[in-house]
């Protein structure tokens, strides 16, 4: 079997931009488990529940974010209103399983965002674990 091209690590640092927190057509989505909604309505000072009827939708089966065709809508400024209770979603960017293969990695990441690079280096360790992270939608 190959070794992943990401055998010696990625370099990897957010830049600020938050480009990745703006819809990108497909892109859109940002999925939400069940943990990831209780823990933004932990911060939000609001019944689960609550936060699931205003701030989510559901399609074919799958919690996500409602309003997914521009900036989040925690986005401010260009930085995340809910950085501490972010879903798995965000705190696994860049690190997703359809990016990890050297074709995607190079069209889908590097062209698009400017961390990549920058900062200092995930281990093969790290970046695993991450993908490990990854729910099954």
């Amino acid at each position: 079997m190959a070794k992943p091209f990401w055998e010696k690590g990625i370099r990897f640092e957010c830049q600020g931009t938050g480009r990745c927190c703006t819809s990108r057509g497909s892109y859109g989505y940002v999925y939400l488990t069940l943990e990831d909604r209780r823990r933004l309505a932990r911060l939000l000072k609001l019944a689960t529940s609550a936060f699931t009827r205003r701030y989510c939708r559901k399609t074919d089966g799958y919690f996500h974010l409602s309003d997914f065709r521009g900036p989040c809508q925690f986005l401010r400024e260009r930085s995340c209103s809910v950085y501490e209770a972010r879903p798995v979603q965000c705190r696994t960017w860049p690190f997703w399983p359809e990016n990890m293969n050297a074709r995607s990695w190079k069209r889908e990441v590097v062209a698009f965002c400017p961390g990549v690079g920058k900062g200092r280096l995930f281990s093969k360790a790290e970046i695993q674990e991450r993908l490990d992270q990854d729910p099954v939608y």
